[in-house]
């Protein structure tokens, strides 16, 4: 079995938990919203990989403590 990503498993837990009830007409939405935030996070983690190219020495941590909160936080 492959991961979960951090949407799938938050949707999960809003259906098991009953937090997420949806008509039959909302199906379709939830699937578009779930491929669409998907696609996100895809492309989030993608940056963050290339991003790792671009160490150019210091702590790991520090950085991407940096690289989220310039990419990810209101300034």
């Amino acid at each position: 079995m492959s991961k979960q990503t951090a949407v799938e498993w938050l949707l999960n837990n809003l259906l098991i938990n009953g937090l997420l009830r949806l008509s039959k007409d909302e199906h379709s939405l939830y699937k578009e919203l779930k491929d669409q935030a998907k696609a996100m996070e895809k492309e989030n983690s993608l940056d963050a990989f290339f991003a790792g190219f671009n160490y150019e020495g210091g702590h790991p941590i520090d950085q991407h403590e940096e690289f989220y909160t310039k990419t990810y936080t209101d300034k």
